[in-house]
């Protein structure tokens, strides 16, 4: 019985578990994760005081200010800086549409959301297009097919309706569709036109958030209000809406009329 038992060999997951390289890989992790907290304790205890509540009222204050007192400046570095984001495919994209709309507010933060996101992904484009073209067709050869062929069948719709239902990553469309026949025109009113609503539903959660100052005097517990709740049912709603609108449109245009959409060949 013990001879039958001492030949049975352990599971490959507990090898992988006890062996030298599983145990140096765990004992990095924790030594990583202790570093990444003790870092973060130290920051904490050395600034936390400005991290509470009543020191970024003040800070918010003072920005308000600036921002009344140098208006233009504030909006372009904001339009700069989603530029870049979006053109440069970093992440924060969809941060920083809910900080901007809760900067300027609902109208304000529409204008310059969509015309800079708008801006960044047309720069991709032209990297793409321009820079980037043996890389981009050796990483997304497969999906530059399927954009293609779609594009021949439905024209610009076909952009617009990848737009409106995000079923494929931004910055993926932006740097395919820069291989493709697509006039940069025709890319930048669709694009802006597809990703409108969804712009404008996160554009409106970040507006609803209420100043720093109002939760400060009112409490954490000022920030559930109807408005703020109704904002994000908007956003969890919009994929669903994306999809029924995108439907009703392409009964209504049809296959045909949207060929006619636009002209989308050199």
């Amino acid at each position: 019985m013990q001879s039958d038992l001492s030949e049975v060999k352990p599971a490959s997951s507990m090898e992988s578990t006890s062996s030298p390289s599983g145990q140096s890989s765990y004992k990095g992790r924790v030594i990583l994760l202790a570093v990444l907290l003790l870092t973060f304790g130290l920051v904490y205890w050395q600034f936390g005081d400005l991290l509470s509540l009543e020191q970024l009222s003040a800070r918010e204050s003072s920005f308000r200010e600036y921002q009344l007192k140098n208006p233009w400046l504030v909006y372009g570095l904001a339009f700069v800086a989603y530029v870049v984001v979006a053109g440069l495919s970093l992440p924060g994209a969809a941060g920083m549409t809910l900080l901007l709309g809760w900067l300027f507010g609902f109208g304000r933060g529409v204008v310059v959301v969509s015309f800079a996101s708008t801006a960044g992904a047309s720069i991709a484009f032209l990297m793409s297009r321009y820079l980037m073209r043996d890389a981009i067709q050796n990483r997304f050869g497969t999906r530059l097919q399927t954009f293609n062929s779609a594009l021949a069948k439905e024209g610009a719709f076909y952009l617009f309706s990848l737009r409106l239902i995000p079923a494929v990553p931004f910055f993926v469309i932006n740097v395919v569709m820069g291989l493709t026949p697509i006039r940069l025109r025709t890319f930048w009113w669709v694009s802006q036109l597809g990703m409108l609503p969804g712009t404008a539903a996160y554009v409106y959660a970040g507006a609803s958030v209420p100043s720093l100052q109002f939760i400060a005097e009112r409490g954490v517990s000022s920030i559930v209000s109807p408005r703020i709740l109704a904002a994000f049912m908007i956003l969890g709603l919009f994929p669903l809406i994306a999809k029924y609108s995108y439907t009703f449109i392409r009964k209504k245009i049809g296959r045909k009329s949207t060929d006619k959409f636009v002209d989308t060949t050199e």
